[in-house]
């Protein structure tokens, strides 16, 4: 009999163990969310973009570059390096994107992916590209949730770093 416990007691742990730890799925998973990330902001693809992310409040922040603050407060004194802009989404994002005649797209590279198969740390180097100019690039790091729908953005912080 205790060896019958034993032995139930250890597949139950091996189970537990199994259902937590993240798999190949999971980051398969969030590369196929970074590719439609990219992709809808190439096609102008509203609908796709917007599902990328959780429902509710959500972070979309930038962080100039120290370099990129000084060049803005040139125009603009008053530039602070992480203004705060609850008018910044990724709904105005995509929509200022369909609104543009010219191709916009941004490019990944150095990707690295943290999860326990339920929350993900996501960054990666990233260049915003608009009409094939480089327009600004840097850090971009997202914090992401699996939910009964896939995986979902959650937040989205960028550092801003122009092009020489």
């Amino acid at each position: 009999m205790k060896f019958l416990i034993l032995l139930l007691s250890l597949l139950l742990a091996g189970c537990s163990s199994v259902i937590h730890q993240p798999t190949t799925n999971d980051t398969d998973a969030i590369h196929r969310v970074i590719e439609s990330f990219r992709t809808a902001i190439i096609a102008r693809d509203k609908p796709r973009f917007l599902a990328l992310f959780h429902n509710g409040p959500l972070v979309w922040q930038s962080v100039l570059s120290d370099a990129a603050l000084a060049r803005n407060r040139e125009k603009r004194p008053d530039a602070i390096k992480a203004r705060v802009d609850p008018g910044s989404t990724p709904q105005s994002f995509i929509e200022l994107i369909a609104s543009e005649e010219k191709r916009n797209e941004e490019k990944f590279w150095n990707i690295q992916i943290h999860t326990d198969g339920d929350i993900a740390a996501v960054t990666f180097d990233y260049a915003y590209f608009y009409d094939n100019a480089e327009t600004n690039h840097g850090k971009e790091s997202w914090l992401m949730v699996r939910t009964e729908g896939g995986w979902k953005i959650t937040s989205v912080v960028y550092s801003v770093n122009l092009p020489d």
